[in-house]
């Protein structure tokens, strides 16, 4: 990939970020973090609403299939680390529900989010 395509990329990840935000803050979700990142792993987004807790992997495709593949099991495995951190630097927290969603984005429509897109199997919770 050229430096101009992996510029493209970033710039449109990025947006999407900031879209899906917006759209969970208008549904009641309270953002926590935002491209929480730790040696062992990243998420996009983790943000809670009520007693849940949710990690959040952000994708941007052109199309919803292509959005929903592109989380493997090697990234959820990243996005299950990253949040455990989280919730490790935050006690407070760690009675919430974890959950692991996914908002897909696509040209020209809303987000589509999966609620509880996978469970952690070999996580701590």
């Amino acid at each position: 990939m050229s430096r101009a395509a992996r510029r493209r990329a970033f710039r449109r990840g990025h947006r999407a970020e900031l879209l899906c935000l917006w759209h969970l803050r208008l549904r009641g979700w309270r953002i926590l973090a935002r491209r929480f990142r730790v040696p062992s792993g990243e998420v996009d987004l983790i943000a809670r609403r009520g007693r849940v807790l949710a990690a959040i992997e952000v994708k941007a495709r052109d199309s919803l299939s292509l959005a929903a593949e592109a989380v493997g099991p090697r990234q959820r495995r990243r996005v299950a680390r990253a949040l455990d951190h989280f919730v490790a630097l935050r006690p407070e927290l760690a009675r919430l529900a974890l959950r692991y969603d996914v908002m897909l984005v696509t040209p020209g429509r809303l987000p589509r989010h999966l609620a509880d897109a996978w469970r952690n199997e070999g996580g701590s919770r």
